[in-house]
């Protein structure tokens, strides 16, 4: 089989390292990948942008393509999905339809008050005089959403009614466009929080390895909100016992109620969960493979990737059971100077041929030119190791980190210790 994978980043490269080494594939393609999907063995690049649907259509066409999975979350809401099965071509991934549970925070809360899923308290605005009236009514800590895409950063945090308003008022004049233009402010949840993600076919699933990522920029869980500064499988939080519950009261109630919707939703589907006193709770859904998390669980993942995802998109998963590496796995990423704000481009990257067996260096915003690798995106790496124990995987991770090269770049110090107890 000749798969695609649709994506540049790091979650693009995991997918494509990892479906690369199925026997059933023959060849993988990346539009438009990075330097690091370019150096993989059975791995090509193919300069088509992850959001030219038509481009891309016509790629899986020439390249005579058997199966499309499809990285990021703008191209699912644009409807590559329902383009690709119009021209008869496998494409994994949710219906644009079904895809507004990423695409749209309150079209998502509105699906789970309608499901009875758990979640915060919320309200949806479109005007900063509705907002004060609401924060007058409801002082204390809340957290600002806007209501589309923002890449992983149009969500704040407010400690106090003033921060709340103040990030409510910057969404709404334009701070993340059309994303912003409606916002969702829901009451701030404490608690620890994990990411749940599986693979559905339109009426089974079967579940990944639990994992936790840290979203602030800086140490201590400090610093702007960005896509996701490191993360680590399994989630420490996260017992057999739990996870049930988690499948019992979040993941088949939702795909129950997607159904119930008309909407067979077949792909990847991440549920950001926080674990409260009260129970699990849903944070955010994703519509596909959380960036950093798809690279440790793509080091821990031994069933083939491709026979998973050709099951899924026939609607065959029914039966279907993940092999996991025992060990965890983590990855820290490597960040830009000036990120998320203002990352800089062009700066050389170097260390990156070391051998090592305990670790992966995943590639994110890469590229290469005259043979030199460069940064060219705010997230440059994410290095990703296992581990007989989280601290061991740490250790090597680090280890790697600390010989490579980024003129400015920045890391977090702490992933994977994060003290346990209560946090939003």
């Amino acid at each position: 089989m000749k798969i695609l994978i649709v994506g540049s980043g790091g979650r693009e490269h995991a997918l494509a390292w990892k479906a690369a080494q199925s026997a059933l594939a023959s060849e993988v393609l990346v539009a438009p990948g990075n330097a690091g999907t370019a150096r993989e063995t059975k791995v090509r690049n193919c300069p088509v942008e992850a959001t030219d649907i038509t481009a891309l259509i016509g790629l899986a066409r020439r390249e005579r393509v058997d199966l499309t999975i499809v990285g990021p979350e703008a191209p699912l809401v644009a409807g590559i999905v329902d383009r690709f099965t119009e021209e008869g071509l496998a494409c994994l991934g949710p219906t644009a339809a079904a895809a507004r549970l990423e695409g749209s925070k309150s079209f998502a809360k509105a699906f789970l008050s309608r499901h009875g899923i758990p979640t915060a308290r919320h309200e949806t605005f479109t005007d900063v005089a509705a907002v004060t009236r609401y924060l007058k009514d409801h002082p204390g800590a809340h957290v600002v959403k806007a209501d589309g895409l923002a890449s992983g950063k149009g969500v704040v945090v407010a400690e106090d009614a003033a921060a709340a308003l103040a990030a409510a008022t910057s969404m709404l004049n334009g701070e993340f466009g059309e994303a912003g233009r409606r916002i969702v402010i829901e009451e701030r949840l404490m608690g620890v929080e994990a990411s749940f993600i599986v693979l559905a076919d339109g009426q089974d699933y079967v579940a990944f390895p639990t994992s936790e990522d840290h979203k602030r920029r800086d140490d201590g869980d400090l610093g702007p909100n960005t896509g996701g500064m490191g993360a680590f499988s399994p989630a420490s939080a996260v017992d057999a016992a739990l996870e049930g519950q988690i499948r019992r009261e979040i993941i088949e109630p939702t795909l129950r109620g997607l159904r119930a919707d008309g909407h067979h939703y077949r792909g990847f589907l991440y549920a950001g969960l926080m674990l409260t006193a009260d129970g699990p709770k849903v944070l955010e859904y994703n519509c596909r493979f959380g960036d950093p998390e798809t690279q440790p669980i793509m080091m821990r993942l031994r069933s083939d990737l491709v026979a998973l995802a050709h099951a899924a998109v026939r609607g065959e998963l029914a039966g279907a059971t993940l092999e996991i590496d025992p060990q965890p796995a983590l990855c820290v990423v490597l960040a830009a100077r000036g990120y998320p704000a203002a990352p800089r481009s062009g700066d050389a990257i170097i260390g990156l041929d070391a051998a090592d067996p305990k670790t992966k260096v995943f590639h994110a915003g890469t590229c290469e030119t005259g043979g030199q690798v460069r940064s060219c995106g705010g997230r440059v790496l994410g290095v990703t190791g296992l581990g007989t124990t989280l601290e061991e995987a740490r250790a090597h991770v680090y280890r790697r980190l600390g010989t490579i090269a980024l003129e400015g770049g920045i890391y977090r110090n702490d992933i994977g210790r994060r003290p346990y107890g209560a946090r939003s």
